[in-house]
């Protein structure tokens, strides 16, 4: 591959923070070292993970959505793993691509290897004044999933029952009573049994601040603890309505909860229908260029 300058932008979604490659043409080779690298957070440029920006119709794991979706979100965890989904990276994806010129306010598909997710950006009143103002973007979730079977998560002596909730990648909802019992979450919890979990899983600790409020604290599969998750923050809503006896497709009405993560709060809707809505903010914060030496040496 060329070892000249790659172009790059950071952008985080409630302060779960990104690095962004474009690479329309599926250029760049993108090893799992190389994206380890590029997200160390003192040798790289740093990141929860990385969003490869790329035309669906020129990616082999995304060709079968390009008739209805023109960009897809080739995603990578941390360590350099591919990930299904990532709630707050499709916001982030979505915020670049309208930064770069290429979609424009209103609804737009982003192919995902969870499937297409339909996103909206909406335009705030700052916006349309000409301030340069973002209004927050909506992504359809999609459907969740809750497998049966019993599962357990447990932190030192402390275990407590947790749901399993697939939203095109795997959680593990534990309600505590404290989110430090979640520990330092460097290393993900043991979850039990390990059969349910194959390729491992999210685990999310969550507690109540109110009637439709939760606050949680979340381990990403293949990252450790981040500031926030989107998928997570659906899994953990879909937990509590459950929980609190509420099931839009039994009752016909639309649950919606706030969730607080550490890096801010995110407004999750379920609908009859099964359909999973996340509302939160999307912000780019730096675009630059990596460095040819640095590439030839990372992407060795």
């Amino acid at each position: 591959m060329s070892t000249a300058q790659i172009p790059f932008f950071k952008g985080h979604g409630t302060e779960n923070d990104f690095v962004i490659i474009p690479d329309p043409d599926n250029a760049l080779e993108l090893s799992a070292g190389a994206v380890a690298r590029l997200c160390d957070r003192r040798a790289g440029i740093g990141g929860d993970g990385l969003l490869h920006v790329v035309r669906s119709a020129a990616h082999p794991d995304a060709a079968g959505m390009a008739a209805e979706a023109e960009w897809f979100m080739d995603y990578r965890n941390s360590d350099g793993s591919i990930a299904e989904m990532c709630g707050n990276g499709v916001r982030v994806f979505a915020r670049y691509l309208q930064r770069a010129g290429l979609v424009d306010e209103g609804d737009l598909p982003i192919a995902t290897r969870a499937g297409v997710r339909h996103v909206h950006i909406a335009k705030t009143a700052a916006a349309q004044a000409g301030t340069g103002a973002t209004g927050d973007i909506t992504v359809e979730m999609g459907k969740a999933v809750l497998p049966e079977g019993d599962v357990t998560v447990s932190v030192g002596d402390r275990n407590w029952p947790a749901r399993h909730v697939s939203m095109g990648n795997p959680h593990a909802v534990a309600f505590v009573e404290d989110l430090d019992h979640a520990g330092d979450l460097f290393t993900a919890p043991p979850v039990e049994p390990a059969s349910a979990y194959p390729d491992g899983t999210n685990v999310e600790f969550v507690v109540d601040r109110g009637p439709g409020h939760v606050a949680m604290r979340v381990h990403e599969r293949g990252s450790g603890e981040t500031r926030s998750c989107g998928t997570g923050a659906c899994a953990v809503m879909v937990a509590a309505a459950r929980r609190d006896g509420a099931d839009p497709a039994v009752t016909g009405r639309p649950v919606t909860y706030t969730v607080d993560l550490p890096g801010g709060s995110l407004v999750i809707s379920e609908h009859p229908d099964g359909r999973i809505e996340m509302t939160g903010p999307a912000v780019l914060v730096a675009e630059g260029l990596i460095e040819a030496d640095w590439v030839a040496r990372a992407f060795a």
